[in-house]
């Protein structure tokens, strides 16, 4: 790229680099010299929109945790239609076949990142808490619709729906997981939160 010559939306250019770069060759693949060649641009770009790599990192998986507020209305505006197996077992498709998984291995293997994002998300890792607040919402939602049994600790449902369907995709590497096995998953962790027929 000639020098002076201006990149529109140089910082989306740069997060969906390090999207593809997250999800081709994982963690340790995404550097910055990494993400200024997939972006087609000087290396000098990326360290005149952000103080370090880390403060470039902190941001992209905050701009990806925002991406995920379409998701969430979806589910919000779900309850009371359809089932809630079904409901949640798509919504946690949709998240987990994203980059989420790919950007909780990268908030793990970073120490530094880690320790930025607490500036601005005090507890648990962004993605995967985002998530479960939103899964928790949706539960509340239809426990008022009577869908989801009364006194149900829905926050707590939602973080065992988290973990348990993210271990289904944890490998990033591996075949994706039927939606099959993933309202298996759901039904199980539903069983007791489910009303009583009648």
């Amino acid at each position: 790229m000639p020098t002076g010559t201006a990149i529109r939306d140089v910082r989306q250019q740069l997060f969906n680099a390090a999207d593809r770069i997250l999800l081709r060759d994982g963690p340790s693949g995404l550097t910055s010299r990494a993400v200024t060649a997939e972006a087609g641009c000087a290396k000098g770009v990326l360290h005149r929109h952000f103080a370090d790599f880390d403060a470039f990192l902190a941001e992209f998986v905050l701009d990806r945790v925002h991406r995920m507020d379409p998701q969430a209305a979806a589910l919000r505006e779900s309850a009371g239609t359809g089932t809630v197996v079904d409901n949640l077992t798509t919504a946690l498709t949709s998240l987990f076949g994203s980059v989420a998984v790919a950007l909780v291995a990268l908030i793990t293997f970073r120490d530094e990142l880690r320790a930025r994002l607490r500036d601005t998300w005090p507890a648990g890792v962004p993605v995967l808490t985002e998530a479960a607040t939103t899964i928790a919402t949706y539960l509340a939602a239809e426990r008022d619709l009577g869908r989801v049994a009364p006194h149900t600790d829905v926050d707590t449902l939602a973080a065992m729906l988290i973990g348990s369907t993210h271990l289904l995709f944890a490998d990033r590497t591996g075949a994706t997981p039927p939606t099959s096995a993933v309202r298996g998953t759901v039904t199980a962790v539903l069983a007791g939160a489910m009303p009583a027929p009648g």
